[in-house]
């Protein structure tokens, strides 16, 4: 059994990932700017208030914790960029840091042609700070994230939506994983599954994964 900490849990993968994690027997903490928001959590996360871009409060989370999973949501483009650097800077060299989970972006996964999918010419702009702050982030735990023990995880870039959990699901690195129609596709749910299972079970440490079906 670990003691996770959700950042953003009150959001759509947060919400997941947390139920996900309570559901196999976890201690989830539910760290979120307005706990009064989020009596749709199981019974069972704790929750409290708790920012990701705050070294301080990701300080007070951390001790007896094993991981913290970023999963915040709707801000600007530097809140990703934000929580990165809190967390790197707080727990970097503390005895026995939680590993950072951070869920990112599918728009940071490669095409076929070794180009960002956010650098595409009909990438829709009303996602592009958004898409362009979560690949600062990326950026950010491959080039100064030393000292501390990170994973990031993109899902599909395109067809990634709430649905079922099948428990079922590939992974891969830099390029989303595909089917035999060459569809990317992955449900919320699945997401956490895949989230959890590497917590339990570390595959990806200081590296970026995705998964679909």
């Amino acid at each position: 059994m670990s003691n996770i900490v959700v950042f953003g849990a009150g959001g759509t993968a947060g919400s997941r990932i947390s139920a996900e994690a309570v559901n196999r027997g976890h201690r989830v903490t539910a760290a979120v700017r307005r706990p009064e928001a989020t009596s749709y959590l199981p019974p069972a996360v704790k929750v409290v208030t708790g920012d990701a871009t705050s070294e301080r409060s990701v300080r007070e989370l951390a001790p007896d914790t094993d991981a913290m999973v970023v999963a915040i949501g709707g801000g600007e483009r530097g809140l990703w960029l934000d929580a990165a650097r809190s967390l790197v800077g707080a727990l970097r060299g503390m005895p026995a840091a939680p590993r950072i989970i951070h869920v990112g972006g599918g728009s940071t996964l490669l095409t076929p042609r070794g180009t960002r999918y956010l650098d595409e010419p009909d990438f829709p702009d009303e996602y592009r700070d958004a898409a362009q702050g979560q690949a600062d982030a990326l950026d950010f735990y491959r080039s100064s994230a030393d000292g501390v023990t990170w994973t990031y995880v993109s899902p599909p870039p395109l067809e990634f939506h709430p649905g079922e959990r099948t428990g079922h699901y590939r992974t891969g690195g830099d390029q989303p994983v595909t089917d035999h129609e060459g569809r990317s596709v992955l449900s919320y749910e699945d997401l956490a599954v895949a989230i959890v299972d590497e917590i339990e079970n570390p595959r990806h440490e200081n590296e970026r994964f995705t998964a679909a079906y």
